[in-house]
């Protein structure tokens, strides 16, 4: 075992998981709201956000699909460490992990059933920045509007209108982490 997998995990994993934690429920129940998490750093191309949220969401039961550019061994050798997350196809995750060209198609994900829509894919895109500009997001946890910064803007229409089944999306950057859960209206 390498010590790069060694390395990067919660200095204090209680306390920077609770923090890191707290800054996630935050951007899901504020869609389009940005906040900085630094809790990890993984193996690149990793982001510190990405990694942060890796190690507050995954475990050993938590099915995870990387996109080709992720599948390093670091990458999987270092999640295996820290979190014991298995990696999975597409179609059975519940978190993927990519760059937005590669997480296409998405219809690949699970949305969930109408018994269970909480069986779905939770999809952290990696961006090359993030910023309250472009596309226009309203509903729940939004006083009026908001803009967030999106891949593509008709994929998250499309997944709107699926309510209450479709993806949630959960953006980092850098130490930067926004969301879009699926209840959100974009323009």
């Amino acid at each position: 075992m390498s010590l790069q997998v060694l390395d990067g995990g919660m200095t204090s994993p209680a306390t920077d998981a609770a923090f890191a934690f707290r800054a996630l429920m935050n951007v899901m129940a504020r869609p389009g709201q940005i906040e900085q998490i630094s809790q990890a750093t993984g193996p690149a191309p990793l982001s510190t956000a990405a990694a942060t949220v890796l190690l507050t969401l995954c475990d050993a039961d938590t099915r995870l699909y990387l996109a080709p550019s992720f599948q390093t061994n670091e990458i999987q050798d270092w999640l295996a460490f820290h979190t014991g997350a298995p990696m999975s196809d597409p179609d059975e995750a519940v978190f993927a992990l990519g760059h937005w060209a590669e997480l296409l198609p998405l219809h690949r994900f699970p949305v969930g059933t109408p018994e269970y829509p909480d069986r779905s894919t939770t999809l952290i895109v990696e961006m090359d920045d993030l910023s309250q500009t472009g596309a226009i997001l309203r509903g729940p946890g939004i006083q009026t509007q908001t803009a967030l910064n999106l891949p593509d803007k008709q994929a998250f229409q499309d997944n709107a209108k699926a309510f209450p089944l479709g993806l949630d999306f959960i953006f980092t950057s850098d130490q930067s982490v926004a969301a879009l859960p699926r209840t959100t209206e974009v323009s």
